[in-house]
């Protein structure tokens, strides 16, 4: 069973940066694909990013291009998530999600493919 731990939320200025940490504990690290989703009030919860479990094919949403950076520190059994530019609009609760899987090379971006998921921490960007 995997368990996931999220920080790093907080308050940041429009175009300003901030990195979240998700750290997964259970299962050996390189055996769990892991995603980075987010829910805005009122709104749908929406992918942003995900990696393979072996760090491969990072993906993200349109909206976070050239924006975001998803990154796994196996030594740490850590995922993170660098946002720079921030927007108002990605002001969100900011999930880490994850699953196991013998795909190393695969990078999971559907959220009903992650059974696993964190708490949530909140970033909120003022304008």
């Amino acid at each position: 069973q995997v368990q996931l731990v999220e920080s790093g939320g907080g308050l940041v200025q429009a175009g300003g940066s901030r990195t979240l940490s998700c750290a997964a504990s259970g299962r050996t690290f390189s055996d769990i694909a892991m995603g980075w989703f987010r829910q805005a009030p009122g709104r749908e919860r929406e992918f942003v990013a995900s990696i393979s479990s072996l760090g491969y094919n990072p993906s993200y949403t349109d909206s976070v291009k050239g924006r975001f950076t998803i990154s796994s520190e196996y030594a740490k059994n850590t995922l993170y998530l660098q946002m720079n530019n921030l927007e108002h609009e990605d002001t969100a609760v900011y999930f880490c999600a994850a699953r196991t899987t013998n795909l190393g090379r695969y990078s999971f971006t559907d959220e009903g493919e992650y059974p696993t998921w964190g708490q949530g921490t909140q970033v909120t960007v003022s304008s």
